[in-house]
C-alpha cells in the first residue's frame, strides 16, 4: 500500500495538487502552460462537463466533435510537469481507495500545445515544431531511473559539442511517442529535439544583472547536429513530459506555435493567431481517432 505521505490526497478523495478525481479527465488530454489557455481550447467544445482550478493547475473537460477531451494548464517548469504527471498517472493507474498499483495499467495520450522560440534561422515565427526528441538540462528527471528510456549516443554528442560542464549535470534525451506523432504528422510541422530549460532567464542564455556560465550556450545549441536531428526551439516542460511519460507508460507529444526567432531577433505580429490555428489543427487530428 502507498502510504498517505506519499499519495496525497484531498479530504474529498481528490489528488493534492490537481483537485481531480478519476472521473473527471479524459483519456485524451491536451496540455498548456499558462492557465488562461485552457479556455482559449475548450471555447472550442461542444460542451464541458467539468472544470475546476487549484493553484496554477486548471482543468476543463468536455467533447469535441464527439471526442471526450481534458484540457489542463501545468504551470511553467519540470518541477511542475513532475507533479502533473504524476498525479494523472496515480488518477487512471492507482486504486485511490486502496492504494494500490492497478493491475490493469491505462495509457494516457498527452499533447503539449505551447508557444517557443525558435533557434534556427530557417524555421520562422508563425510556424509549428514538433518535437521529434526532448533535451533535458534541468536535472528533475534524473531523481528517477532513466537509463533504459534515454537516447545516450544523443546525449553524448550534445555534451561532446557544447563542453558541457558535469557541475551542471547529465543533460538527458527522450523520444516522443511514435503513435501520437503518427496521428498529428502534417507537412506544416518542422521536427527537430527541443531543449528543456529548467529556467527562462540563465538557464536559457539570457542575461540581465547576472553573469552566466557559458554564455556561448545558446549559439552551440543552434549547430548542434546528431543522426540527422538538430536543436530547434527552447522551452520548459517538454524533456520532462517526455521522460516521465515513456516511464508510466503514457504517449506523449509536445507541439509549439514559434512566436520568436531568436536567431532572427524576430517576433511575432500575431502571436494569438499561430497558437489559434495550433489549436484548431491538433483538436480536428485528435477528434478523428
Amino acid at each position: 500500500m502507498i502510504q498517505s505521505s506519499e499519495l496525497i490526497l484531498n479530504p474529498d478523495g481528490s489528488v493534492y495538487h490537481l483537485n481531480l478525481k478519476p472521473e473527471h479527465i479524459a483519456h485524451d488530454i491536451i496540455f498548456v502552460g499558462d492557465q488562461n489557455r485552457v479556455e482559449k481550447i475548450t471555447q472550442f467544445f461542444d460542451n464541458i462537463e467539468f472544470s475546476t482550478q487549484k493553484r496554477e493547475f486548471k482543468t476543463q473537460t468536455g467533447t469535441y466533435k464527439g471526442k471526450r477531451m481534458t484540457v489542463m494548464s501545468t504551470g511553467i517548469g519540470p518541477d511542475n510537469i513532475d507533479i502533473v504527471m504524476n498525479e494523472l498517472d496515480a488518477l487512471v493507474n492507482i486504486d485511490l481507495q486502496t492504494r494500490q498499483p492497478k493491475e490493469q495499467l491505462t495509457a494516457l495520450n498527452i499533447i503539449r500545445i505551447g508557444t517557443s522560440g525558435s533557434l534556427q534561422a530557417d524555421i520562422p515565427v508563425d510556424g509549428f515544431v514538433m518535437s521529434k526528441y526532448g533535451l533535458g538540462l534541468d536535472n528533475m528527471l534524473r531523481s528517477y531511473l532513466i537509463d533504459t528510456i534515454s537516447d545516450q549516443a544523443i546525449e553524448d554528442a550534445f555534451i561532446a559539442h557544447t563542453q558541457w560542464d558535469n557541475k551542471k549535470g547529465r543533460p538527458y534525451v527522450i523520444a516522443c511517442s511514435e503513435k501520437l506523432e503518427k496521428i498529428i504528422e502534417s507537412d506544416q510541422m518542422h521536427k527537430g529535439i527541443t531543449a528543456t530549460a529548467g529556467g527562462f532567464y540563465g538557464p536559457q542564455g539570457r542575461v540581465l544583472r547576472l553573469d552566466i556560465q557559458d554564455q556561448q550556450l545558446n549559439g552551440k545549441m543552434d549547430n548542434f547536429q546528431t543522426q540527422n536531428q538538430r536543436i530547434t526551439n527552447l522551452e520548459m516542460e517538454t524533456a520532462a513530459i517526455y521522460g516521465l511519460g515513456k516511464l508510466l507508460g503514457h504517449n506523449c507529444l509536445s507541439l509549439n506555435a514559434i512566436i520568436a526567432n531568436r536567431a532572427n531577433g524576430t517576433f511575432s505580429q500575431d502571436p494569438y493567431k499561430a497558437v489559434d490555428q495550433l489549436i484548431a489543427y491538433t483538436l480536428d487530428k485528435l477528434a478523428q481517432q
